[in-house]
C-alpha cells in the first residue's frame, strides 16, 4: 500500500476520485493499493514562549530578547481536538505493516512543504518518502503526478525556506510585539502587533497619506480651440508652447484666445501610426486580486484568494498562489486542449487559434508555478462569487489566442497664422481597426476620432475655450495599488506592469511577503487597528500613524530591507543561501531591535480600553454569564473549564457568509433559536433560516442545526 498525505480533506477526495477509490473510513480513503489521508493545514505549531519557560506567561521587559536554543513544535490546539485525533489516525496509518511508502501531496510551495514534513517526520516513519509536485487536481494531473514523483529529500531547500520564514516571523513577532506593547501601550487589550511584513506594508499606506496631506494644490490654465475643415467637420486642439499645455497665468492665454478670432489656421503636421496591442499577460495571484478588487465593489484581496482556492480545490483552475504570468513550455499541449474545450460556442470561436507563442510559454519567466489558467474541467455550476473569478481567469486565458487588437493613432498639429501666437494646437485621436482580443470582454476605447484633414491644408478657427484647473493630490491606496507595490517593493514605479524588468524583479523574490500572504497582511493591518477602509481606499488610523512615527526600529519600515529578506528566502529555495546564515542574521537583528526599544523613552501610543463584559445570556452548560471576548462569545466560567463558545470566525456561519453578532447570540441564549436573514447558499442564493446551537451528545461541544418552518419563505 502507498500512503498519500494531503493538506485538506477536499484534496484527498480529488485524489480518491482520480484513483476510483470509493471506500471512506474515519480520517482516510482506502482502495486500489492506496490509502489517502489528510491534514487540516498545519497540525503542528511552534511552542509559545511560555511553553519553553513558565515565567513567560507574564511579559516583563527584562525577559526579552527571548530566542529558544532549540525550536520545538506542539500539536495545534483547537476546540474539538481535531488535530490530535487526525494525527493519531495518520500515525496509525504510517505504522501499518502493509504501507511501503509515504507520498506527500501537500501544496508545492514553502508552506505546503512545511505542513507535510512537520507531520511526516515527527511520526518517524522508517519508510521511503516521496513528493507529488501538483499544479492542479484533475484526474489526468493526479495520475501523472503519481507517475513522476521525486524523493522528498529533494525538497529540502523548500522546507528550509519554510522553516526560516516560520522561525523568523516567530522570533521577530514574539519579541518585538511584546516589548513594543510593554513600552508603548497602557492597559490591557490586544497587543501592538509588530511583524516583518506588517510594518513595511503599513509604511506604504502611511507615506501615501502623508503625500496627500502635504500636497499643495496649484492653479493652472488650458486653452482649447475648435477648428473647422472645408467639409464642415470640427476637431479640438489644445494649445502648447515648448511641449507644455498647462500655464500658470491666465492673462497670457486670454490674449491668445482673443487673437484667434477670425484668423486662418494651417495643419503643419499630421502623423498617422498603426499600432498593435497585445493582451494583458495571464494572471498571477496579485494581478488577479488587483483586477477583481478594482472592478467589483465589496471584494477584498483576501476574498479573491479564498474564492480562487475554492476553484482550485474543485479542479476548475490551476494553483492560484503563483507569482508567474506565463506558462511552462511543457504545458503547451495541455493549454491547447483546454482552449479547444473553452472556446466552443463562443461568438468569436473561429478567431481563437492556438499557437505556442513566447509571450505565453516561457520557462525563463516561470518560478515554481505557472500562471493561473482554467483546467479542462468545465464547471457545471458556480456560485456568484466563483463565477466572477472563474470568468476573469478564463477570459484572460482566451485573450492570449485571439488576434492582436490594432488601432490607428493620429496626431495633428495646427498652427494659427498670427505673430502673437507662438505655439501650436495639438489634437490626438484614435480609431480601433481590429478589435481582436478586446472582444472577449467588450473592452472599448474612449479616445476621440478625428476628421480627415490634409497636411498643409487650411482650416478655420470656429471657437475657443479657456479653462481653469487645479492640480489634484495622488489618491489613497486601494488594495489593487497596494498589492502592486508589495509585489515589486515599489520598484519599477511608472513602468508598465508587464515590463521585463518588473517581471524579473517579481520572480527574483524581491518583494513584501509572497502572493499567498499579502492578502492576509492587509487583513491583519485592519484587525490590529493600524489601517481602515473608506469605500475602496485604505487609510492609516491614528494608531497606525503614531506607530510609524514613534517605533524606533526603522529597518522594519524599509521596503528595501524587507525585500532583501524575502529575496534571501527565495535564494534559500534555490540553494544560493544557507539556512543557518539567515537565521543567525534574524536572531542578531532581533536582539539589537529589542535593546533599541528598551532604551527608548516611554511613550503611550495606545491606551487600551477595557471591554465591558456585558452579559449576553446564561451559559447552557453551567449557567454562568456568556460574554463577548476577542475571538468569540464564550462562558465567563472558562477558567474553570467550561467550554461553551460561539467563535466569531465560526466555519458553519462563514460558509453562508455570516458572522455571529451580539444581538444574534442574545436571542439564541434567550429562546434557544434565532432567525437569521440573508444567509448565502453554495450557489450564491440568499435565504432565511432558524438556527439552533445544540450540545452534542458525546461531549460538551455544540453544533448548528438549521430549520425552515413554513412561515420562513426562502428567497
Amino acid at each position: 500500500m502507498k500512503l498519500i498525505l494531503t493538506e485538506k480533506p477536499s484534496v484527498a477526495k480529488n485524489i480518491a476520485d482520480a484513483l476510483h477509490i470509493k471506500t471512506k473510513k474515519e480520517g482516510y480513503f482506502e482502495g486500489n493499493g492506496y490509502i489517502i489521508t489528510w491534514a487540516y493545514g498545519h497540525l503542528f505549531e511552534l511552542y509559545n514562549a511560555k511553553d519553553y519557560d513558565p515565567k513567560m506567561k507574564t511579559w516583563r521587559m527584562e525577559y526579552f530578547p527571548f530566542i529558544p536554543s532549540n525550536f520545538q513544535y506542539k500539536i495545534k490546539t483547537d476546540p474539538k481536538n481535531s488535530a490530535k485525533k487526525q494525527l493519531q489516525i495518520i500515525k496509525n496509518l504510517m505504522n501499518r505493516p502493509d504501507v511501503e511508502m509515504i507520498i506527500s501531496a501537500c501544496d508545492y510551495d514553502r508552506e505546503g512543504q512545511l505542513i507535510g514534513d512537520t507531520i511526516i517526520y515527527r511520526m518517524n516513519p522508517n519508510k521511503p518518502v516521496y513528493c507529488m509536485l501538483q499544479n492542479e487536481w484533475t484526474q489526468e494531473e493526479v495520475l501523472k503526478g503519481l507517475q513522476n514523483m521525486i524523493p522528498n529529500t529533494d525538497m529540502r531547500p523548500l522546507l528550509d525556506a519554510g522553516i526560516c520564514r516560520q522561525w523568523a516571523d516567530w522570533v521577530i513577532g514574539i519579541n518585538l510585539t511584546s516589548v513594543a506593547t510593554l513600552k508603548y501601550q497602557k492597559g490591557s487589550g490586544s497587543p501592538l502587533n509588530i511583524g516583518r511584513v506588517l510594518l513595511p506594508t503599513l509604511k506604504i499606506i502611511y507615506d501615501r497619506d502623508k503625500e496627500i496631506e502635504q500636497f499643495v494644490p496649484e492653479d493652472y490654465y488650458k486653452l482649447e480651440a475648435i477648428f473647422q475643415t472645408k467639409d464642415g467637420e470640427t476637431y479640438k486642439g489644445t494649445y502648447q508652447e515648448n511641449g507644455e499645455d498647462k500655464f500658470k497665468t491666465k492673462a497670457q492665454l486670454e490674449s491668445i484666445r482673443q487673437a484667434l478670432t477670425g484668423r486662418p489656421a494651417r495643419v503643419i503636421e499630421k502623423k498617422v501610426e498603426r499600432k498593435k496591442e497585445y493582451p494583458p499577460y495571464l494572471f498571477n495571484l496579485t494581478n488577479l486580486q488587483g483586477y477583481i478588487t478594482g472592478k467589483y465593489k465589496g471584494w477584498t484581496s483576501d476574498k479573491v484568494l479564498k474564492v480562487a482556492q475554492s476553484l482550485y480545490e474543485k479542479k476548475y483552475i490551476t494553483y492560484p498562489r503563483t507569482a508567474s504570468v506565463v506558462l511552462e513550455e511543457s504545458l503547451a499541449e495541455k493549454a491547447k486542449r483546454v482552449l479547444e474545450i473553452l472556446k466552443k460556442g463562443l461568438p468569436y470561436e473561429n478567431e481563437i487559434v492556438f499557437s505556442k507563442k513566447k509571450r505565453v510559454f516561457d520557462n525563463s519567466k516561470v518560478e515554481s508555478h505557472s500562471a493561473i489558467i482554467p483546467t479542462y474541467v468545465k464547471p457545471a455550476s458556480l456560485t456568484k462569487d466563483e463565477a466572477i473569478v472563474y470568468e476573469a481567469i478564463k477570459n484572460r486565458f482566451i485573450m492570449q489566442f485571439m488576434p492582436l487588437a490594432e488601432h490607428e493613432e493620429t496626431k495633428i498639429a495646427t498652427k494659427v497664422e498670427h505673430d502673437e501666437i507662438a505655439g501650436i494646437f495639438i489634437s490626438r485621436g484614435r480609431v480601433q481597426l481590429v478589435e481582436g482580443w478586446r472582444k472577449v470582454e467588450n473592452i472599448a476605447t474612449k479616445d476621440a476620432i478625428l476628421p480627415h484633414v490634409e497636411l498643409h491644408g487650411q482650416v478655420a478657427v470656429a471657437g475657443a475655450e479657456l479653462t481653469s484647473h487645479t492640480t489634484k493630490p495622488p489618491k489613497h491606496h486601494t488594495e489593487k495599488t497596494l498589492l502592486k507595490v508589495m509585489e515589486t517593493c515599489g520598484k519599477g514605479k511608472g513602468q508598465d506592469e508587464d515590463s521585463d524588468e518588473i517581471m524579473a524583479g517579481i520572480l527574483s523574490g524581491f518583494s513584501i511577503g509572497t502572493p499567498a500572504t499579502r492578502a492576509e497582511t492587509i487583513k491583519k493591518l485592519k484587525t490590529a487597528g493600524y489601517i481602515t477602509s473608506k469605500n475602496k481606499y485604505l487609510i492609516c488610523t491614528e494608531l497606525g500613524r503614531r506607530l510609524v512615527e514613534t517605533f524606533p526600529v526603522k529597518e522594519l519600515f524599509d521596503l528595501d530591507f524587507t525585500g532583501r529578506l524575502e529575496k534571501t528566502l527565495a535564494d534559500i529555495e534555490k540553494q544560493k543561501f544557507r539556512r543557518d546564515q539567515f537565521l543567525q542574521f534574524i536572531f542578531e537583528f532581533t536582539k539589537k531591535a529589542v535593546h533599541t526599544i528598551q532604551q527608548e523613552k516611554d511613550i503611550i501610543l495606545n491606551e487600551a480600553q477595557k471591554k465591558s463584559h456585558e452579559p449576553l445570556g446564561k451559559c447552557p452548560l453551567c449557567g454562568h454569564d456568556v460574554i463577548e471576548g476577542q475571538r468569540g462569545f464564550g462562558c465567563s466560567n472558562w477558567k474553570n473549564g467550561c467550554k461553551f463558545v460561539i467563535w466569531k470566525n465560526d466555519k458553519f456561519l462563514a460558509a453562508m457568509k455570516k458572522k455571529p453578532t451580539k444581538t444574534m447570540v442574545k436571542k439564541l441564549l434567550k429562546d434557544g433559536k434565532v432567525l437569521v436573514k440573508g444567509l448565502t447558499s453554495k450557489k450564491g442564493n440568499k435565504f432565511d433560516a432558524l438556527l439552533r446551537y445544540e450540545k452534542q451528545p458525546d461531549g460538551d461541544y455544540f453544533s448548528w442545526k438549521m430549520e425552515f418552518p413554513d412561515e420562513i419563505k426562502q428567497k
